[in-house]
């Protein structure tokens, strides 16, 4: 198991084929004026892949960009609607289809309310990550170590929690609905950059 640091983009040929895991890490909560700064992948053989962008760039990275748009690669998040919305505004692409953790979880795991990525790696995986560094400086000039596990620990775990995640979701009879809130999550995020983050547009009042 080897994290990979990279620049501006993701060197061609180095995931295999099928689902791969997806985050991010920005300058902040609101995608527009916090910059987008790491893209983490896993294709789920045991590397991850950071992509860091510099202050000013200009987020072409083709080869990404092909990943991340790719209509046949199901991509896996930990709350979907963040990092779609980050990737959308900053490399242009919608990176869908979607499979969101964070949403199943909530669909399945109706007995508690602690969905967060370290609450289900406990859980579901019986592993310990650490959370120390998810409000740390990620535009910093260099990345420590510590930066660099944390932000690979945030795809390392993805394919495996959905591995425990879907047969819940078949026995409970929520796989459809599960999938149909996947399918929406790309227009969630559309909603969220267009100026509509907290209103429930479905809302009777």
């Amino acid at each position: 198991m080897t994290v990979y640091l990279h620049q501006e983009d993701l060197p061609a040929g180095v995931l295999a084929a099928g689902p791969v895991a997806i985050d991010t890490e920005t300058m902040g909560l609101l995608t527009p004026r916090d910059r987008l700064c790491l893209v983490q992948i896993s294709d789920g053989g045991g590397d991850e892949h950071l992509v860091r962008f510099a202050p000013g760039s200009d987020y072409a990275a083709p080869v990404l960009r092909q990943v991340l748009a790719d209509p046949e690669r199901l991509k896996l998040y930990h709350f979907a609607r963040f990092d779609l919305a980050a990737i959308q505004h900053y490399i242009g692409v919608v990176a869908a289809p979607v499979y969101c953790t964070k949403t199943a979880s909530r669909l399945i795991r109706t007995y508690t309310d602690r969905h967060g990525l370290k609450e289900l790696v406990r859980e579901l995986l019986g592993q310990e990550i650490s959370k120390q560094q998810q409000s740390s400086d990620w535009g910093a000039p260099e990345l420590s170590d510590a930066q660099k596990e944390y932000a690979a620990s945030d795809v390392r775990y993805l394919h495996a929690l959905r591995e425990r995640l879907d047969p819940r979701l078949v026995r409970e009879g929520r796989m459809e609905l599960a999938q149909a809130c996947f399918d929406f999550l790309p227009s969630r995020a559309a909603l969220d950059l267009a100026g509509w983050p907290e209103v429930d547009i479905f809302a009777h009042i």
